[in-house]
């Protein structure tokens, strides 16, 4: 993914009602009671995948990466779909690539969309060590973190099925791009969204989580998310204030990231984004490097962040 442009203010006097409502009805009253989600089994999920190597498309890490993950969507209860892809990167590579897509109470028409991707960059193309730039990385939390926290939710969903329709999409080919053509990242979200996997597929809104598993990260509302479903950012990040995680979701508009989730709203999905981005810092600091390792992720942070997602999935489907 690639961040665009400063685009922070603070949402103070210029918050949505729904989020305004939110906050007074947190005030003064202790934290919301979390919903089932356990922390380590989202970390244990991140290292799971970090375990079969860089999942870079083409690569043998990758073809067994994707049958575990289909095969765990399918022990946890879901109906799975698998949509195989022939993409073609800037470069002119030629990507045997996979979009995994588990379903959960299908009869329902109201659906909601959560997704992450799964591939890993081909190219630590960041790291302060030049001699590093060549070699994959291991995609820990660029990729591995965000589909942990949705095998967790897909555990507890397998354990308790949802009232509406919730499916989880694991997105491929997301990280080969380079800088100055945004059309170059996101393949695997571009074909899915020109050709959805189930006929007539139109959820409600969607959800994408990517880097969430950094230490200490801070969530501000991605620009481009705002514009699109405001008021399901407002609804997420005022659960995670309930929560007590108001101090890691910051009541701020962030910068503008190019990711799956903008061609999520490209075809008239509402989409947000909860990526860790500081207006002033960037990306995390291991972004893109040999460092995107299992030591830069924290079991709360994950959990921070699936506690908000699953008390909304709970409250709302």
């Amino acid at each position: 993914m690639a961040a665009i442009a400063g685009v922070a203010g603070c949402l103070g006097c210029g918050a949505s009602k729904s989020r305004q409502e939110a906050a007074s009805t947190a005030e003064g009253a202790p934290p919301a009671a979390a919903v089932a989600f356990d922390r380590d089994s989202a970390y244990s999920y991140v290292a799971a995948q970090v375990g079969f190597g860089p999942r870079v498309p083409n690569t043998p890490s990758h073809r067994a990466a994707c049958k575990w993950l289909a095969s765990e969507l399918r022990r946890h209860g879901a109906e799975v779909i698998e949509q195989p892809m022939r993409l073609t990167t800037f470069d002119n590579t030629v990507l045997d690539a996979t979009n995994i897509m588990g379903r959960y109470n299908t009869a329902s028409s109201e659906r909601l969309l959560l997704l992450a991707h799964w591939d890993c960059r081909p190219w630590a193309d960041e790291d302060p060590d030049e001699s590093k730039r060549s070699q994959p990385v291991d995609g820990a939390n660029d990729g591995a973190s965000g589909v942990g926290v949705l095998l967790e939710i897909a555990r507890q969903l397998g354990r308790e099925n949802p009232a509406k329709g919730v499916d989880i999409l694991f997105v491929d080919a997301e990280d080969w791009g380079t800088t100055g053509q945004e059309d170059s990242w996101a393949l695997g979200a571009q074909y899915f969204a020109a050709h959805p996997p189930v006929e007539g597929y139109s959820p409600r809104e969607a959800i994408l989580l990517d880097m969430v598993g950094g230490h200490d990260a801070r969530f501000y509302r991605e620009y481009f998310s705002e514009r699109a479903a405001g008021s399901l950012n407002a609804s997420l990040w005022g659960i995670a204030d309930s929560l007590g995680y108001g101090e890691y979701f910051p009541d701020r508009i962030g910068t503008a990231v190019t990711d799956d989730h903008v061609q999520l709203i490209q075809a008239g999905i509402p989409a947000v984004d909860v990526i860790e981005f500081s207006p002033s810092g960037g990306f995390n600091s291991r972004w893109h490097t040999s460092s995107d390792n299992m030591e830069g992720i924290s079991a709360e942070t994950l959990g921070r962040v699936g506690e908000t997602v699953m008390t909304y999935i709970r409250r709302n489907y």
